[in-house]
C-alpha cells in the first residue's frame, strides 16, 4: 500500500463548520479541514417547462460544489447523538509471530484509521484496526510491508524512497516492500489470503524496461526481511536472559 502521510480520525462522520456551529459546537482551534466535492445535476425551471411542453426528456446540468468539512473527532460541544458510535469491532486474530516481529522492530507503529502507509518524512507505520481487515491474517501481510518499507530509512538501509506514486523510483520500492512481505511470511509461516504475486506483477509492469527490476527488488526484500528477523532474534535473546 502507498507511503503518503495521512491523518488517522476515528469516525466515518464528517460537517462542515457551519454545520458545527449549527449541532451547538465548534471546529477546535487549529484543526485543519478535509477538502470534498459533491457531484450531482440538476434540472432548471425553464428546462423543466421546456421538456413539459414538448413532451421531451429534460436535460439535466451537471455541477461540482467544492465544501471543507471536518471529522466529528476535530469537534467539540457538539450535541449528543449528532453521530452514531461505530459498530464494534470483533475481537483480533492474534498471530504471535508476527506480532513479535513488530514489537522488535521498534517502529513508531499506530493502529487507527482506514489507510495503511509508511510515511519517510515522519518515519512511523500506520495501519487499520486488524479486526477491520476481511480476513484478519491480511493485516499481517500489510503490517510486514509497511515495515519492509520502514526499513528503508535513511537511518536503517538506506533506499531511495523519493519516488511519487507511479514512478519507477515508487514503484522499485513498491516492489521491495511487497516481496519482503512474502519472505517475512514464508518465514514466519503466515499465509494471506491476498496473493503477493499479483501486487508485485502491477509494479513490474510500471519497470518493464528494467529486466534487471525483479532481481535487485528481491535482493532489497531479503535484506529488509533480514534486518526485521535479527531485530526479532535480539528482543526474544534479550527476554531470555
Amino acid at each position: 500500500m502507498g507511503r503518503g502521510h495521512r491523518r488517522c480520525l476515528p469516525s466515518q462522520s464528517w460537517l462542515t463548520f457551519k454545520q458545527a456551529q449549527a449541532a451547538g459546537g465548534c471546529v477546535r482551534k487549529g484543526e485543519r479541514g478535509t477538502g470534498v466535492v459533491f457531484a450531482d445535476r440538476f434540472i432548471p425551471k425553464g428546462e423543466a417547462e421546456r421538456a413539459a411542453r414538448d413532451e421531451d426528456d429534460a436535460r439535466a446540468i451537471p455541477f461540482l460544489k467544492r465544501f471543507t468539512v471536518f471529522n466529528v473527532a476535530q469537534c467539540e460541544g457538539l450535541r449528543p447523538g449528532l453521530a452514531d458510535d461505530p459498530v464494534p469491532l470483533p475481537d483480533r486474530e492474534i498471530v504471535p509471530v508476527g506480532e513479535a516481529v513488530i514489537a522488535a522492530s521498534g517502529a513508531d507503529f499506530r493502529i487507527g484509521g482506514g489507510d495503511a502507509f509508511y510515511s519517510p518524512g515522519l518515519d512511523f507505520v500506520a495501519v487499520p484496526p486488524q479486526p477491520a481487515f476481511f480476513h484478519q491474517i491480511d493485516y499481517y501481510r500489510t503490517a510486514l510491508h509497511e515495515l519492509t518499507h520502514w526499513t528503508g530509512h535513511g537511518s536503517r538501509l538506506g533506499r531511495d524512497q523519493s519516488g511519487g506514486f507511479g514512478s519507477a523510483a515508487y514503484a522499485r520500492e513498491e516492489l521491495a516492500a511487497e516481496m519482503g512481505s512474502a519472505f517475512l511470511c514464508a518465514a514466519l509461516g503466515i499465509v494471506p489470503t491476498v496473493r503477493h504475486a499479483d501486487y508485485v506483477g502491477n509494479w513490474l509492469a510500471v519497470l518493464r524496461a528494467d529486466n534487471r527490476a525483479i532481481f535487485r527488488a528481491a535482493s532489497a526484500a531479503s535484506k529488509a526481511a533480514d534486518y526485521l528477523l535479527r531485530l526479532r532474534d535480539a528482543a526474544a535473546l534479550d527476554a531470555a536472559a
